[in-house]
């Protein structure tokens, strides 16, 4: 018997990342843990953390998404996640990620008084969370 599938649109202020009713598993960061989303779910409104989201269409290709928070709505076979940034592992610069990883690593580092160490720990986080579906896309190629 064939996988249900579902609807999924990743949306960022800048651009629609991804749509596609072709998808039939996602593993979303949560601020509570990851979770798994299939069809047929039950409706949920989650926040995002900043994470990898990772999808299987129908075909069985699995994608990742580096994603810097938002939310993710569930409900009716339709999966709408808002992010405040969003990058497809292809997408991912991976130097300018490794740069960026080096930049806030630095700036925790410094400890200095001008350093707004929450800003730093995110930006870290977010960089560490591009590398990390870069890395995993290469993995799966």
């Amino acid at each position: 018997m064939p996988e249900r599938a579902f609807r999924l649109e990743i949306v960022t202020p800048e651009r629609v990342v991804f749509s596609s009713d072709r998808v039939v598993s996602l593993i979303a960061p949560g601020v509570e843990g990851y979770f798994g989303i299939m069809a047929n779910r039950a409706p949920i409104v989650s926040q995002l953390d900043i994470g990898v989201l990772q999808y299987r269409t129908a075909d069985g290709h699995w994608e990742y998404v580096a994603v810097g928070g938002g939310f993710l709505e569930a409900a009716h076979n339709r999966v709408i996640v808002l992010a405040e940034t969003a990058e497809l592992s292809h997408e991912i610069d991976v130097q300018r990620a490794q740069e960026a990883k080096d930049r806030a690593l630095h700036r925790l580092a410094s400890g200095g008084p001008n350093v707004d160490i929450e800003r730093a720990q995110a930006a870290l986080r977010r960089a560490l969370a591009r590398l990390d579906a870069a890395q995993r896309r290469e993995s799966h190629a």
